[in-house]
């Protein structure tokens, strides 16, 4: 098989297993895990040229590559981490964590519980991005790393970088967050409702335990898939991707599949609900909403951060209503209370939400400059 000369080539995940119990923000503690992890470049001898890539929501660990029996897998981020690229390989020793509870392989809802011999399902403990940033540190202790160069993710993804930067001031020298948001808004948590009230009131969902019954939420899945792609595109970008075009061009005057755009929502729906845990799904917006490290500062957000150490790179775009540029720009406003190092960039891009993980020259390349710095930074600092 033949890949790109910028590509990481085939890789293999790797499975670490922890004994030790994690205690979670919830109080409850979770022991005997798993976390999948992929890497990909060199760890050089001080090991001081480490990144940590965050995934979002559907993502997992599987950053960049193919895997040898799926050459169409290809990483999620593929296009940012690579030999040549923005996270440049050659350069940096990359880690890509599947978190707790979700659903590639990490020790989730779907894998047995210790207490019995049937899957967690609805038992599986709540988890918090605080409470992944736990976990990854633990991951990077098994490799030795007492400082990443860099923590870095889009999304809920940037959400994670951000709690690390707050969590373990000491642990990374840059902190990197692109299209995310310091806390979700009222909107945003309305989404994430809706989506999972189409999950747990699926008759197939049996409570978080279907697993028992050879049983997938199929429809709820499709339903929380199909809300969330809306939130993820810009008006534009849906405008010019489908418009008002007929799937068959002509009006059927039903209720089945007339436009489109209603054609993709159901195909994108039908997609997920074949490779995406229910119990994950709730999970993970649980997550998101619970999300605002402002709370434990009276909600002063500068207060929050002014315990960090890293410098930051925030990145935003335009048509992203998801997480607006308005949200990135409160980031950066407490970090400058906070007198922190940070440089912002607002990227005017048409895809929405989305475009964080597109390919956008203006983007990439801010992101390939800021690497630049960090390994010159590096570099400078091994002479």
């Amino acid at each position: 098989m033949s890949v790109s000369s910028q590509s990481v080539g085939i890789v293999t995940p790797q499975a670490f297993h922890f004994a030790e119990a994690l205690p979670l923000k919830s109080g409850a503690s979770i022991s005997d895990y798993t976390l999948m992890v992929e890497t990909y470049g060199e760890l050089n001898a001080d090991k001081s040229n480490a990144v940590l890539i965050c995934h979002a929501l559907n993502a997992s660990h599987h950053v960049a590559g193919v895997y040898a029996d799926q050459p169409k897998n290809v990483g999620w981020w593929d296009n940012m981490v690579g030999p040549g690229k923005p996270v440049d390989t050659n350069r940096f020793f990359v880690i890509g964590v599947n978190n707790l509870g979700s659903c590639f392989g990490s020790t989730g809802p779907m894998h047995t519980n210790p207490a019995g011999t049937q899957p967690y399902g609805a038992d599986f403990p709540v988890v918090t991005v605080e409470d992944w940033v736990q976990a990854q540190a633990r991951v990077a202790d098994r490799f030795g790393i007492q400082q990443f160069a860099a923590v870095m993710g889009g999304s809920l993804g940037g959400m994670q970088a951000l709690a690390w930067s707050i969590l373990f001031p000491d642990r990374l020298r840059h902190c990197i967050v692109i299209a995310s948001t310091p806390k979700l808004s009222a909107q945003n948590i309305a989404f994430n409702d809706v989506a999972r009230q189409a999950i747990l009131t699926d008759p197939d969902f049996h409570g978080g335990h279907f697993y028992a019954h050879q049983v997938v939420p199929r429809r709820g899945l499709r339903v929380a898939r199909m809300i969330g792609h809306i939130t993820y595109l810009s008006d534009d970008d849906m405008a010019e991707k489908f418009g008002r075009d007929l799937k068959t061009g002509s009006l059927q005057f039903g209720y089945g599949v007339d436009f489109e755009i209603e054609s993709y929502l159901r195909y994108q729906g039908d997609k997920f609900s074949d490779y995406f845990d229910a119990n994950t799904y709730l999970l993970i917006t649980k997550a998101l909403d619970y999300f605002d490290p402002a709370r434990e500062t009276g909600g002063d957000l500068a207060a929050a951060l002014a315990v960090t150490k890293a410098k930051f790179l925030i990145a935003s775009f335009t048509t992203d209503w998801r997480f607006s540029p308005e949200r990135s720009r409160e980031i950066v406003r407490a970090l400058v209370s906070s007198r922190r190092p940070v440089t912002y960039a607002e990227i005017d891009a048409p895809h929405g939400h989305d475009a964080f993980l597109l390919d956008d020259s203006r983007y990439l390349n801010l992101v390939a400059a800021y690497y630049d710095r960090i390994d010159a930074e590096l570099k400078g600092e091994s002479a």
